[in-house]
């Protein structure tokens, strides 16, 4: 059994690397934490990034969902329908179309106030491969040169939900091909985000990049990819990275100001199964004060390239 932290003493918060990531024990999840660990939950995800907890198999659905109201609102995704016995968790199961986000992303960056976090459970593990990894986006743009950080901060790039599916799933199946476009990009976002964001809580400025991140406002397409390519470059340092080895009943919490995450997929055709909760966030506030922008164009609009895969 695990031992417990007093109520009145500090969690066990151990690092997993050195610039994002830490595993915190000796606590049961639950929506009646006391506001003193919930408080601790919160300064480590904050200074973090990314925490970890081990060992949470006592969580359903309902359970996690409430957990994750102690943070904010619980909002749904925009595009793709919770599970039928909630309103708010989605499933990401790999083998039913979902969870294969192969790809560096931030989430939902496609409308204006994208959650503010993440709470990701472990339902089916493989037993081999299926790691997350994430990236510490205020660290990225601490690295950035003098110089380059000055641009990104007057750049602003349009985000959507329309991304180039086959360059990033180059051999999904058609069924994954009919999720992305009857249900992922069922509505069709667009919103404007200032590149680099100012942190509501910790006012650290924090790189808003990642695969939703199609375009640099006033630059070319060439040019808008190659500066773009820049700037993840700088993000997927691995020393700006922490990688997570899953267990079943593991959960994870991100702070989706601040990263971006990859799910590797090196599994095979094992089920893995998780399921996610986010908390609402606020519209991202630029350098120089200005708030992104968001806008939604007929689904007729789009055109899937089937024969690009």
């Amino acid at each position: 059994m695990v031992k417990l932290a007093a109520l009145d003493q500090p969690l066990g918060i151990h690092r997993v690397a050195g610039r994002i990531g830490a595993e915190i024990t000796g606590v049961r999840l639950s929506s009646s934490l006391p506001s003193s660990v919930l408080a601790q939950i919160r300064e480590a995800l904050t200074r973090h990034k990314v925490i970890f907890f081990r060992g949470q198999g006592h969580l359903d659905d309902r359970a996690q969902e409430a957990f994750g109201r102690r943070f904010g609102e619980i909002v749904p995704h925009p595009t793709v329908p919770p599970l039928a016995s909630t309103e708010v968790v989605l499933e990401l199961d790999a083998g039913n179309g979902g969870g294969r986000a192969n790809h560096w992303h931030t989430d939902v960056t496609f409308v204006d106030a994208y959650p503010k976090l993440s709470i990701l459970r472990a339902l089916v593990v493989p037993s081999y491969g299926g790691d997350t990894v994430w990236a510490n986006t205020a660290a990225a743009y601490q690295d950035l040169p003098p110089d380059l950080r000055t641009l990104a901060e007057r750049l602003w790039g349009l985000h959507t939900n329309a991304y180039d599916y086959a360059a990033i799933r180059p051999t999904a199946s058609e069924a994954d091909w009919r999720r992305y476009s009857e249900v992922f990009t069922s509505t069709i976002y667009e919103t404007e985000h200032p590149v680099v964001r100012v942190h509501p809580e910790s006012g650290e400025r924090t790189l808003v990049i990642g695969g939703f991140l199609q375009k640099l406002l006033d630059y070319s397409q060439t040019d808008s990819t190659h500066l773009i390519a820049i700037l993840h470059l700088h993000a997927q340092r691995l020393e700006n990275t922490v990688r997570w080895r899953w267990a079943a009943g593991d959960v994870a919490i991100w702070d989706n100001q601040a990263t971006l995450h990859y799910a590797i997929d090196d599994y095979g055709d094992q089920p893995r199964v998780m399921h996610r909760v986010t908390v609402a966030g606020e519209v991202p506030v630029s350098v120089d004060g200005r708030r992104s922008a968001s806008r939604q164009r007929p689904k007729a609009a789009l055109s899937i390239a089937r024969a690009s895969a």
